[in-house]
């Protein structure tokens, strides 16, 4: 079974916490192999001193929306106070960090670029150096595994907090690795230390860790979803509900002016590898299209090893496009979620996927090269 960063620390390292003020940053997904979380565990050890906490995207419990603006409180188990790094303050201030000594980052990762908290940990990680504070991140498994590395990479004029290094969108790294690549490449130069897993493979999904799946927050319910939202998240680029405030958020893709069966037909048409369409009506208790009935399609994915999640999105929105050309919309926020503007110029203009794909191919190879020296496993 994998060792996760936090068990290494806590059995092999934990003298280094020892006469420290510790400022945690965290979400439900920090548990150990038996479901403890960092929290209790760090607030319920006698030899460890946590003063603060700091919460990403939906927060430190992970009871917040999407996109929602997080505020600062004080918990209610600990009596800490917990500062959010979501919303006006995404990098801890001077204030926040009062009378911390060590800064320890865990996190559970989805291995896609345009997930927020690997970017909470890069502003964390500027804090530190900024204020003369260590930081350990401890590692946690990407979830796709890491082996593959897929899509384009980010180019430079399309930073956003969905995007803020150029890395793909599948980057097959775990969140120690990018804390290195991050700290180094980008001239962070924080004073990092990362708690590396025991026992993790590249070749390793989720499930092969042995580990029980925590959701690491409300829309990415199961395993299935993180494969799926690689492609279907895309969407939140668009004028099409990508399911959020439905049972299956990121699988059902659909919208009112749709038709849902003359879509599924054809997109298994295209006999795309590792998915299968069904045809689906929904309606979303929240975001776009709440309280109508939409049309569209649910993702099924059929193999994991074959299913490409980015391809699959790039013909799911070109085939809309090209099916609804008058109804269709794409927004500005497709070119953050893609990193460029040409996938969405291209796209309009009716080139074909694999036409779009090799243009990202020499930057892709390019990123490939790069990661080598930052792979711990």
């Amino acid at each position: 079974m994998v060792k996760l960063g936090i068990e290494v620390l806590l059995s092999e390292y934990k003298d280094i916490l020892k006469g420290k003020n510790i400022g945690l940053i965290t979400n439900p997904t920090a548990v150990d192999r038996d479901l403890n979380h960092i929290v209790d565990l760090f607030y319920n050890n006698k030899d460890i001193n946590l003063i603060a906490l700091y919460g990403p995207e939906h927060g430190v419990r992970g009871d917040a929306q999407a996109g929602s603006y997080v505020k600062s409180y004080i918990d209610n188990t600990t009596g800490l106070p917990v500062y959010s790094l979501y919303g006006k303050t995404k990098k801890p201030t001077s204030e926040m960090l009062k009378d911390v000594d060590l800064l320890i980052f865990d996190i559970q990762d989805v291995g896609v670029r345009f997930y927020t908290y690997i970017y909470t940990m890069a502003y964390v990680l500027e804090a530190a150096k900024e204020n003369g504070i260590e930081i350990i991140v401890l590692d946690r498994p990407n979830p796709l595994g890491g082996l593959v590395v897929e899509g384009p990479v980010l180019e430079k004029g399309y930073e956003s907090f969905v995007g803020l290094f150029p890395i793909p969108t599948r980057h097959g790294m775990t969140i120690g690795e990018l804390a290195n690549y991050f700290n180094e490449k980008f001239e962070i130069n924080g004073d990092l230390t990362v708690i590396p897993m025991k026992n993790w493979k590249r070749s390793m999904t989720y499930k092969d860790t042995g580990l029980e799946f925590v959701l690491p927050s409300p829309n990415i319910p199961t395993e299935e979803t993180i494969y799926i939202y690689l492609g279907s998240a895309i969407f939140e680029g668009t004028n099409i509900s990508e399911g959020r405030g439905t049972t299956k958020p990121f699988q059902f893709v659909g919208a009112p002016f749709i038709n849902g069966r003359q879509f599924t037909q054809k997109l298994n048409s295209l006999n795309l590898p590792g998915v299968r369409f069904r045809q689906v009506s929904f309606t979303p208790s929240i975001s776009k299209y709440q309280g109508e009935l939409c049309h569209g399609v649910e993702i099924h994915i059929i193999n994991p090893k074959d299913f490409n999640g980015i391809n699959t999105g790039l013909y799911m929105v070109k085939t809309l496009n090209e099916m609804y050309p008058n109804n269709f919309k794409i927004t500005s926020f497709f070119d953050n979620l893609m990193g460029n503007s040409w996938v969405r110029q291209d796209i309009l203009k009716g080139l074909s996927i694999e036409e779009i794909e090799s243009k990202w191919e020499p930057s892709l190879n390019e990123f490939k090269d790069i990661r080598k020296k930052y792979l711990i496993y």
